[in-house]
């Protein structure tokens, strides 16, 4: 059968997803396919002028660019195993409860990542102020004098860490309690009557089969944490010292700040190869194939 006879035959579904990649093409592809030409101009608010690649070299020779995109893998390297491991240790305690505990945990995980950003950001915009914060006046019922947490570079990065991290975990929770379910009970059956104990089962039965989980997990995680922006906006404006300062929010400065957008789509080019090679890599480690 040709591939034309093909599409015929199934038009009707073809028909049914149309409005989704009506929208797609509208708002994701042709949006790349434009940032993708402007990264070789020079775009202003009234002028386009052909600078082929002179936008890549410019960025070359920023200081700060490379500062942000040292402060992005940073911030990469930092949550992104550091969600992986909390959340699955998270479901492997929730998992053997009643499935009303089940319920009350999953809400309670997943409710940060339906909230807005934005009153997210204020919330902790709050809890690390350093004249009135929260956490500066528990540390005070133990002597500790108030700290500057967005306020030191290495302390405000620390800081917006920890904050992404609350805003992302509750998804990787639900998907790893998911894939634990769907672990078959034999195996472990099987390995206690060999004498494994929870240790080896979890070893080297669990953490191997969740494999295919943790791989999504990680790509999706990798990508959503390059985009990381309104923590960045509303907590340090990648500050101090440019000690938060971000490819995305960098991005942002430039465009609507600046209004350098040729340099801005080329800042957005950047962060799509880096993510490419990243995500290449990730399947390189995680995507074998777990047989039982």
């Amino acid at each position: 059968m040709s591939l034309l006879k093909q599409i015929y035959s199934s038009r009707w579904a073809y028909f049914f997803i149309l409005p989704a990649y009506a929208f797609f093409t509208v708002f994701t592809l042709y949006p790349l396919a434009k940032g993708l030409g402007y990264s070789f101009y020079n775009v202003g608010l009234n002028n386009r002028d052909w600078v082929g690649l002179g936008n890549f070299v410019q960025m070359a020779s920023n200081e700060v660019f490379w500062t942000a995109l040292t402060n992005t893998l940073l911030i990469v390297l930092g949550v992104v195993p550091a969600v992986i491991i909390l959340s699955i240790f998270i479901s492997v305690l929730v998992y053997p409860l009643r499935r009303g505990a089940q319920t009350f945990f999953r809400v309670s995980f997943y409710l940060p990542v339906v909230a807005s950003g934005v009153v997210l950001s204020m919330v902790w915009q709050w809890m690390l102020n350093p004249s009135f914060g929260l956490i500066n006046y528990v540390l005070g019922w133990f002597g500790v004098q108030p700290v500057a947490w967005l306020g030191t570079p290495g302390l405000a990065m620390l800081s917006i860490m920890v904050v992404v991290i609350t805003f992302v975990l509750g998804q990787p929770v639900i998907l790893y309690l998911a894939a634990l379910g769907g672990i078959p009970s034999d195996l472990h059956e099987a390995a206690m009557i060999d004498g494994a104990n929870s240790w080896r089962r979890f070893f080297h039965i669990t953490l191997p089969l969740l494999r295919p989980t943790t791989l999504f997990i990680a790509v999706t995680q990798t990508i959503g944490v390059f985009q990381v922006f309104v923590v960045i906006l509303l907590l340090t404006n990648g500050g101090p010292a440019n000690g938060t300062q971000t490819l995305v929010y960098r991005m942002y400065q430039t465009a609507f700040e600046f209004y350098q957008f040729g340099y801005a789509s080329a800042l957005g080019v950047v962060v799509i190869i880096i993510v490419t090679i990243i995500t290449l890599i990730l399947y390189r480690l995680l995507g074998r194939e777990t047989e039982y």
